[in-house]
């Protein structure tokens, strides 16, 4: 679909809109400091007995690496490649001379990082990026013994890979449960940090579901233990001694050491990776059709989801804005406009929060969706399909006019001609109304509608009259609260609420396929 900056006002009918007067929102004060209830005077915790316990589980691996060679994600193995502005803790290794370009290289380097043995007969757990495109691998354990490591399988999407040594009644350490960990709870990380084996660093988790914008695959728990080049695929480990993460990457802007902020994937992730690669040595996604927004503030008013008994309380929950057809949440019964609010009795923090948990699941498992509509929840079980199989891997009008009322939202409607159809790319199957221009800093540009947005409809009110969407907003505001547009832009659906305040959220709202 065309996104013209401004569309011609001679080719359609207009509607000079929204001017509808800035009605106050309530607010709503809070009455006494929070005053947070400390757990009975403990200080800093004693970790001698816990190191002393998973220590012996702790491995350090060499990958014998050709210089050069390509993962199945088109990049290089081993470096420093993780999203702009982050590193994988992974040493890299200076040459003495610099290759031209395009000139081959069959020299074999070493890399190291680190790993964890998960049974007694020899499986570890580690990153998949110490070990891609190895030649050969190798672990030492913690009392010194080398032996030669078989790659049962690895999953580039999760950064997960698993190994097996032959050995038996190896000590080893249990998966915890990431979904029970909470920011400022005490952590431990063990690894080979610039090869120096058995290194112990201690912190706390800073914060939980960083979205790294590596795909919906990963939701990262951020610590700020030291984690440095070599921590890789080692160990993040609770106080009772449980590893709750694997240790990943790290921010180093300069790409230099642990500045504090590091990051490891949840045990929850490398759980259902690791089960799979053990049982058939690759991984398959779930998947349910849903392409899914973010809400922000401005939306959780208009969709009723923050209470003003908790004015504090946090915007939760995914926005459904696009459903494939006949896909698994299509045949289930979700629809556009719902709010995702828990799967399987788990709360949905954000869109990324529930396509990490639906790629989880198991093709062929069924999963209980609690959604809200219309202000009422409803419960819904979806068949989750299979990603690969799907392949993702993600009313007429006349040309009459609405006399605007007084105030200014920055809006300028219009019916959608032929002509317009036509300009827009738009076929006849598409209805609702045209954004003919937007105010510059008005609410409306502040919420971040485009001229050439198509509104199809306020709240789950389905229109295609610019008269109705007059009075569906005016309704909205007079129960003070932010408007809720459905708009079409570029094909793909999407939701914003003004704020007429003009204190919208802007249109970078997260987005998700499931």
């Amino acid at each position: 679909m065309k996104s013209p900056s401004r569309l011609s006002l001679a080719c359609m009918a207009m509607l000079p809109v929204l001017g509808l007067a800035s009605l106050p929102l309530p607010a709503v004060a809070q009455n006494a400091p929070i005053r947070p209830q400390m757990s009975g005077g403990q200080g800093i915790p004693d970790f001698v007995q816990i190191v002393k316990q998973v220590k012996p589980a702790v491995v350090s691996i060499t990958a014998h690496i050709r210089e050069g060679a390509d993962d199945e994600e088109g990049g290089p193995s081993g470096g420093n490649g993780g999203p702009q502005g982050f590193s994988f803790p992974f040493p890299s290794f200076p040459f003495p001379f610099q290759m031209m370009p395009g000139m081959p290289s069959n020299r074999m380097v070493e890399a190291r990082g680190s790993g964890f043995i998960i049974s007694a007969d020899g499986y570890i757990v580690t990153n998949n990026h110490v070990i891609n495109g190895a030649t050969k691998v190798s672990v030492k354990l913690d009392d010194g013994t080398t032996m030669p490591a078989k790659v049962i399988g690895h999953d580039a999407k999760t950064d997960i890979a698993l190994l097996r040594v032959k050995a038996d009644h190896l000590p080893y350490v249990e998966l915890g449960n990431s979904d029970d960990v909470q920011p400022g709870q005490w952590v431990v990380a063990v690894g080979n940090p610039y090869g120096l084996g058995g290194t112990v660093t201690a912190g706390i988790i800073s914060a939980l579901g960083r979205d790294l914008h590596s795909g919906a695959y990963n939701d990262f728990i951020q610590v700020d233990a030291p984690i440095n080049h070599g921590n890789s695929g080692g160990p993040l480990i609770t106080l009772d001694g449980k590893v709750i993460g694997v240790n990943s990457m790290i921010m180093s802007p300069n790409g230099g050491g642990s500045i504090g902020i590091g990051f490891a994937i949840p045990s929850a992730t490398v759980r259902s990776v690791v089960d799979q690669l053990r049982a058939t040595g690759h991984v398959v996604r779930g998947f349910i059709g849903v392409e899914t927004q973010d809400i922000t503030p401005t939306m959780a008013r208009a969709l009723g989801l923050v209470s003003s008994d908790h004015p504090g309380a946090p915007s939760h929950g995914a926005l459904v804005a696009n459903l494939i057809k006949g896909g698994p949440a299509d045949r289930a019964g979700l629809k556009s406009g719902d709010v995702v609010l828990s799967l399987d009795g788990h709360d949905v923090r954000s869109a990324h929060d529930l396509a990490v948990k639906v790629v989880s699941m198991a093709p062929g498992s069924k999963g209980t969706f609690t959604v809200l509509r219309d202000g009422k929840t409803v419960s819904l079980t979806v068949t989750v399909g299979n990603q690969a199989r799907s392949g993702q891997e993600g009313a007429g009008t006349d040309g009459s006019t609405a006399e605007a009322p007084s105030g200014k939202l920055g809006l300028a409607l219009g019916v959608l001609t032929p002509k317009i159809r036509q300009e827009l790319g738009l076929d006849d199957s598409v209805q609702g109304c045209v954004v003919a221009d937007v105010g510059q800093g008005s609410p409306a540009d502040h919420a971040g509608i485009r001229p050439g947005d198509i509104i199809v409809a306020v709240g789950n009110q389905m229109t295609a009259n610019p008269h109705a969407v007059v009075a569906l907003v005016q309704k909205a505001l007079r129960q003070h609260q932010p408007p809720l547009l459905r708009i079409l832009r570029d094909g793909q659906q999407l939701f914003v609420a003004v704020s007429p305040d003009g204190s919208g959220d802007g249109d970078e709202d997260g987005e998700d396929s499931q």
